[in-house]
């Protein structure tokens, strides 16, 4: 126990973390976790889609007992200076002390600014969206993509749940009846048109506690994991992002490992879309 405590002595400040942390890693070492599911193995997962009436796309994913809704809004706008003739897209992230005790009402924190900047890397380095499409008039109107990420309850891994809300919400979207004469957006009418889509790229999440390394971390073993790894895998296999998190850290052969594992385990999640 002293050496598993001195290992995790700035994050494990109490003798219930020590336990938590033993106990956890016998299940690992054995195959198994504390809700019957082997190591790389999702919970359960579900896909609502068009939960928001007042957005453009939406959809609600349940990932076990973490609930996340994303919202997508389009809007025209005045392109940036130095990318006139291509679409914008934002990704922005809301954690709420109503979906978890450990979020906080303010500024947003650490937490909040990663989720959301992973789910936008994801998207952006693969390509999903061709923001050329989006333009409208070149160096005057295009198409703005506002991706919101809502949790409603957080039994943590809000990445995957997260990205995965993100594609199903975006596959929804229906442009809102544009006129150019007048320049103006007619949000209460929506038009067929769809986002111009190119792929759909989804994040696989993953931890290590003592060595062993496992899939989708529940709040419990989120909260003593030695490291974390979420890796974007878009559909052709081929990563498109990556965000390492934790004090500890993860050898180049089993960051090899993890990225077959996120092909592999893509390719079923994928299947839920």
């Amino acid at each position: 126990m002293k050496a598993i405590a001195g290992k995790r002595e700035l994050k494990m400040k109490n003798k219930e973390d020590i336990s938590q942390y033993n106990y956890l890693s016998k299940l690992l070492k054995k195959g198994m976790r504390e809700d019957g599911r082997k190591p790389f193995e999702y919970r359960d997962i579900s896909i609502e889609t068009d939960v928001v009436s007042q957005a453009n796309g939406s959809a609600r994913v349940k990932m076990g007992d973490t609930e996340i809704i994303v919202g997508v809004k389009v809007d025209v706008a005045t392109p940036y200076p130095d990318s006139p003739n291509s679409g914008v897209m934002m990704v922005n992230n809301e954690l709420s002390p109503l979906s978890s005790p450990d979020f906080e009402f303010g500024p947003p924190r650490i937490k909040s600014i990663e989720l959301a900047r992973v789910v936008d890397r994801t998207i952006r380095e693969s390509g999903t969206i061709d923001t050329d499409k989006l333009c409208i008039t070149p160096g005057e109107k295009v198409w703005m993509v506002f991706i919101d990420m809502y949790p409603v309850n957080s039994d943590e891994n809000l990445f995957d749940a997260g990205a995965l809300g993100a594609i199903a919400a975006l596959k929804t979207v229906k442009l809102p009846e544009y006129d150019k004469e007048t320049g103006k957006v007619n949000h209460k009418t929506r038009t067929k048109n769809k986002l111009p889509l190119a792929d759909e790229p989804l994040l696989c999440t993953f931890g290590k506690i003592d060595g062993e390394m496992f899939v989708d971390p529940t709040k419990r073993e989120y909260d003593v994991l030695d490291a974390r790894l979420s890796i974007g895998i878009n559909k052709k296999g081929d990563i498109c992002a990556m965000q390492k998190g934790g004090e500890g850290s993860f050898t180049t052969d089993e960051i090899m490992m993890l990225v077959d594992k996120s092909v592999e385990l893509g390719k079923k999640l994928r299947k839920h879309l």
